[in-house]
Formats: structure tokens, sequence, C-alpha cells
């Protein structure tokens, strides 16, 4: 079975990327013994899955947590911080009013909230995440919209030149969007067709809002998209150490600390 697999670099590179978001981190001597293979195999299977944006190579192995470099594999973002991601949706809900358009960014975060749009319909929902077109389409009352362009399959989304020009074409009421980092007050990603595509929809509505769990205050970024005053709203979760809170209260923006738990809020 081991050489079976051995002969279809597909199959086994697919069962690395499932195994290493699975597991968080594995080692390649495991994977060779596992697979059937050299660990030589096993380098090369991870150099051309961490080229794609699978995984992230670390000494000894492969890991799915982000870095400055790396995104991190989409099931792997929603897996964590699941709990301060659907307080942060709660939190945002109510921003939601019937007869509006929305604008949901290909982060996991906008996704716990599209999940929660099914009752405040009527609405249009304008998005270029996958997942999202998923959970909404076929809902009732709920009109969508999906950005084209590019597909990347590491993001699960519709990124590049072709995305941002299709999103400056449109105009809504809100975007509700997410960070991979915040430093010295900006907001950073792992990629320039992300920031790219991110400013187009900054651009293409009235109100911004920014959900960022309080993990985000300790990552890093490569490109810079915006400071975080240029949102109207920074909804934050429970957990931020009141240091990073002060920082962002200090930048004259608005804040609003999601409850704990989930719970929703007026408004």
């Amino acid at each position: 079975m081991g050489e079976d697999t051995g002969r279809r670099p597909r199959d086994r590179r697919e069962r690395i990327k499932s195994r290493v978001v699975d597991e968080g981190f594995v080692r390649i001597e495991q994977l060779a013994r596992d697979l059937g293979v050299t660990p030589m195999t096993i380098r090369r299977d991870l150099d051309y899955l961490q080229g794609k944006g699978w995984l992230r190579k670390v000494r000894g192995g492969a890991t799915a947590q982000p870095s400055t470099a790396f995104h991190g594999d989409v099931r792997h973002r929603t897996q964590a911080m699941a709990q301060e991601k659907q307080s942060l949706a709660q939190a945002a809900l109510p921003l939601v009013k019937p007869g509006q358009s929305v604008i949901l960014d290909d982060s996991t975060t906008a996704l716990a909230l599209a999940r929660l749009l099914g009752p405040r319909a009527p609405l249009t929902v304008i998005t270029n995440f996958v997942p999202v077109i998923q959970v909404l389409a076929g809902s009732p009352g709920i009109e969508l919209i999906s950005l084209g362009g590019t597909y990347f399959p590491a993001y699960d989304a519709f990124l590049g030149v072709r995305t941002a020009d299709a999103a400056a074409s449109l105009h809504a009421d809100t975007l509700f969007a997410s960070t991979t980092a915040i430093t010295r007050s900006h907001c950073y990603h792992q990629s320039q067709e992300t920031v790219a595509v991110k400013r187009a929809l900054m651009e293409a509505c009235d109100h911004r809002v920014l959900l960022v769990d309080h993990t985000k205050f300790r990552r890093r970024g490569l490109y810079q998209l915006a400071p975080v005053r240029a949102f109207d709203l920074v909804i934050v979760d429970a957990g931020i150490p009141p240091a990073d809170l002060d920082a962002l209260q200090a930048e004259n923006v608005e804040v609003l600390v999601a409850p704990a738990g989930g719970q929703g809020v007026g408004g």
C-alpha cells in the first residue's frame, strides 16, 4: 500500500496536507514511514505544498500554523479561536439591517457572521470567499454576489486584479472584514493579492467594520493594508489585553468589546 501511495504524488500530497492540518505539526520521518517513501520524497512534497500555500516547512517537518510568510490553511484557520470568532460575529450581527447590502471578506471571522445572516433577510451579500458562498447559496431572501477573479486554493477565495476590479464596480452599505495581524496600529496581511482586494472592498462601502480576536495583536504580516483608524468600528473579543485595548482607543477609533461566550448585544 505504501508503494502504491508513493506512485501517486497527488494522492500522497493530499494525505500529507490533511495530516498537517489535522495534527498541526508532522515530522518528515513519520510521514516517510507512514507513506512508504523516502524522507527526500517527503521533502520534495513539502516544498511543493509550501509553494502552493497549503503548509509551512519548519525544521524536521511541516506545520499548519500561520507565520509572517504563511497565511494558514482555511480549515486550520476556521478551527482556531472558534469561540472568539463566534462572539465577534454575534456582536456584529445587530449592525446588519434587513434590506442592506453587505460585503464579507475572505476571513473565517466573516464566515462566522455569514452563518448568522439568514434571519436578517432580505439582504444583498457580496463576497470573494468560497465558504461564505457555500453557506449562503440558496438562502431565502439573500441575493448573493460572488466576486470573480483568480481562485487561490490555499485561501479558498478569489483574489487578484480581476477581483479588485469587480469590487470597484459595486457599492455596499457595510464591509465586515478581519486581518491577519495588527502591528503599530496598522493591519497587515500575508499576500499582496489579499491587500489589493481588501483595499478595493474598503472603497466599495459606506461603513467599515473590522473584526479581530486578541491573537491578531501578537502576529506579524508582510504587507500593510491600512491603519485601524481607516475602519469606522473595531470589534474585539473580551480576551484582548488592556494594553492592546488602550492602544486601539488611542487611535480615536470606535471600539466594541464583544461579550464573552458568544452572547449577542443589543442594537
